[in-house]
């Protein structure tokens, strides 16, 4: 796989493949996937090379799939998506938000190649948008936590203050409070989507500040590891992390991309593809939580899993008023739902969250 060249193979400007290039009359469909940071065997980009390897299952012998990990956002995006859409590759996924403007420039140079923005919102002609309502899994882990803690308060490693993130803390928050609450919860933003040291560093202050359950935004699986070391639960994101903190796994809130891209792929192998902008969560099958750990009591787990039904079925929604901000302003009345287009473009966090957005 070329996976630990990934970083030399930018700088020099190569595409790592997972298969030879033919250029076959019948030649297969190549696609290509960019990922923000290595593959390893948890996080963020595990949850999308597990969706390239299904999308290569499903369509074996007509379709090829490539991957760049560890590629920066930024002019390395831009080269890099040039890159694939410049040897042959007729369906590119960039899998980070700072993919998105890079993909839309290569875009118009590419009219014959079909993009997916993944966590983007702007589309083209050419180029799609998908995302999933990881909010939903935040609120469900939040349930959690609010039930587990002891101490009453939960850290939270912050990436950066973009709205999906904003969306993450304060339903995490709602649902916390709503079994807790007393509860509340602290927020460290480290500016990064990936940096182990930063993520670690954050987790040992928020523990060090009595937080006994983390929740964490970032791509790696430090937070996991320290809350293992410390002896404190925390919630993995993305994907399963037992084998990193088996006993201080509280739950998972998982990524589930498999069945959009085997999807977005058909639709080109059809001749069907459109630029579609996609927003799915529970009642999708994009958002799935559970992967309890040893130390959650069965009632909790059922309670959980029964949030997640109600969710799913549209009987539960973690935005819905009366929501107040933390500096005391109503955001939204008693009785009142959350607009997506408000959820979209969230700028405040919730009373209970101690900490202000990052500037």
């Amino acid at each position: 796989m070329y996976k630990n060249l990934a970083a030399a193979g930018i700088a020099a400007g190569l595409l790592f493949s997972t298969f030879p290039s033919t250029a076959q009359k019948n030649e297969p469909l190549k696609v290509g996937f960019v990922y923000v940071a290595p593959v390893t065997d948890a996080g963020w980009v595990h949850q999308h090379e597990e969706a390239r390897l299904a999308v290569q299952a499903a369509f074996d012998g007509r379709v090829k799939t490539d991957y760049v990990e560890n590629v920066p956002e930024g002019p390395d995006a831009e080269r890099v998506i040039r890159d694939l859409a410049s040897t042959g590759h007729k369906l590119i996924f960039a899998s980070s938000f700072g993919y998105m403007e890079p993909m839309l420039k290569v875009a118009r140079e590419f009219p014959d190649v079909k993009f997916e923005s993944i966590t983007g919102y702007k589309t083209a002609a050419n180029v799609a948008a998908a995302n999933a309502r990881y909010y939903e899994g935040r609120y469900l882990s939040g349930i959690a936590a609010g039930r587990m803690t002891k101490s009453n308060v939960a850290g939270y490693v912050a990436g950066f203050p973009i709205p999906e993130v904003l969306q993450g803390i304060n339903a995490f928050t709602l649902g916390m409070r709503s079994v807790n609450p007393k509860a509340q919860v602290k927020v460290v933003w480290i500016n990064a989507w990936f940096d182990p040291a930063k993520e670690r560093e954050a987790a040992l202050t928020l523990m060090n500040q009595g937080a006994d359950v983390l929740s964490f935004h970032t791509a790696s699986t430090a937070v996991m590891q320290a809350a293992q070391e410390r002896g404190k639960l925390a919630i993995a994101y993305h994907s399963d992390m037992r084998k990193t903190a088996p006993d201080a796994q509280l739950m998972a809130v998982t990524h589930q991309w498999a069945d959009y891209y085997k999807k977005r792929t058909q639709a080109v192998l059809d001749g069907t593809w459109k630029p579609v902008n996609v927003w799915g969560g529970v009642k999708e099958g994009m958002i799935r939580v559970g992967w309890f750990g040893p130390k959650v009591p069965k009632a909790v787990q059922a309670e959980v899993l029964k949030r997640q039904d109600d969710i799913g079925a549209g009987r539960l929604r973690p935005f819905v008023g009366p929501i107040v901000d933390n500096e005391g302003h109503e955001v939204l009345a008693k009785g009142q739902a959350m607009t997506d287009d408000q959820i979209l473009n969230m700028k405040f966090l919730v009373s209970g969250v101690q900490g202000k957005i990052a500037q």
